[in-house]
């Protein structure tokens, strides 16, 4: 099989029908041997219903549907599990992406060898103090913080060699940095192509300003985790020891200073040193703890499911 399609959505009926012809026609013009992977994310519309209708109609239509809504990301870790394609293109549901861009997705994993192609959105028409503003301002931290050098992180419109979407983990709210996970996992060749952006044409977006607060936070875990997930003691470890040091050099001047120097003085217990020794010392202990837990939780920890599945086609 040419290429997968995932699309994870979330209440969104009104616009699934006119999505599946308008992508069934791109594909047929193209020759492609294709499948489109709906993901219903616990929607509450008839969502579901239209997905198996398509499903009757056209056998290229698979559809997994959540118990509950258990986010993007996850939505997306079950499509790709799903996927067949040695192309695996992710788009969202509400008509603003447009699948005209797929064959040239197709084109740059294919024959450019790419192992991801990321849509950039450069003409948007979102509002431009919710989003527009919030947005540029993300993807310049995320820039700088994962060294990708994309200009949009958050759009949905994209193309995965089929052994990339294999072989990363997508959990937690971490689908707007699957090009960071796939570098993270040494897919580098990352590069991003101009798309179409397009108004919604049916309801209202899913997500509120709180997701860039939620960005940033993901952000940081990260770059957290690209640099000390699988040995947390090289951080912990080292700051542990390091406070250490300082709370035992603490110690060591009061001791000689009431040996030696000043014997007559006030206590030891009485001079604020002592309490910056105490503190540093047991901070140092449990910040070396803390990494040594780590490392054991890391070698023995199991894959975990992240969502329950209701109802499967064709898949």
């Amino acid at each position: 099989m040419q290429i997968s399609i995932v699309i994870p959505l979330l209440n969104e009926q009104e616009s699934l029908i006119e999505l599946h012809d308008w992508i069934a026609g791109v594909m047929q013009s193209n020759h492609f041997v294709y499948e489109i992977i709906f993901i219903d994310d616990g929607s509450t519309d008839a969502s579901w219903r239209t997905i198996t209708e398509l499903s009757t109609k056209n056998n290229n239509v698979k559809g997994i549907r959540f118990l509950k809504n258990f986010g993007k990301s996850q939505a997306l870790h079950a499509g790709f599990k799903a996927a067949q394609g040695e192309v695996v293109i992710t788009m969202d549901a509400d008509l603003q992406d447009n699948p005209e861009e797929i064959p040239g997705l197709y084109k740059l994993i294919k024959e450019d060898g790419n192992h991801i192609v990321s849509g950039w959105k450069k003409k948007r028409y979102d509002s431009i103090i919710t989003k527009n503003i919030p947005s540029k301002l993300f993807n310049w931290a995320a820039r700088r913080t994962s060294g990708v050098k994309l200009h949009d992180f958050n759009c949905g419109l994209k193309a995965f060699k089929n052994e990339v979407v294999k072989n990363i983990e997508v959990s937690g709210d971490m689908h707007r940095y699957i090009p960071v996970l796939a570098k993270n996992a040494g897919f580098s060749k990352i590069t991003e192509k101009v798309v179409q952006h397009q108004a919604r044409k049916y309801g209202s977006t899913k997500f509120g300003a709180e997701r860039f607060i939620n960005g940033f936070l993901d952000l940081i875990t990260i770059w957290f985790v690209s640099k000390f997930g699988r040995q947390p003691m090289h951080l912990f470890g080292a700051l542990g020891v390091l406070m250490f040091i300082i709370g035992f050099a603490f110690s060591l001047y009061l001791g000689i200073d009431k040996l030696y120097l000043n014997p007559t003085g006030r206590l030891i217990t009485e001079r604020p040193e002592f309490y910056i020794a105490l503190t540093a010392m047991l901070l140092g202990t449990q910040l070396f703890l803390a990494g040594f837990l780590g490392e054991i939780m890391v070698r023995s920890r199991k894959n975990d499911t992240r969502y329950t599945i209701s109802n499967k086609i064709n898949v």
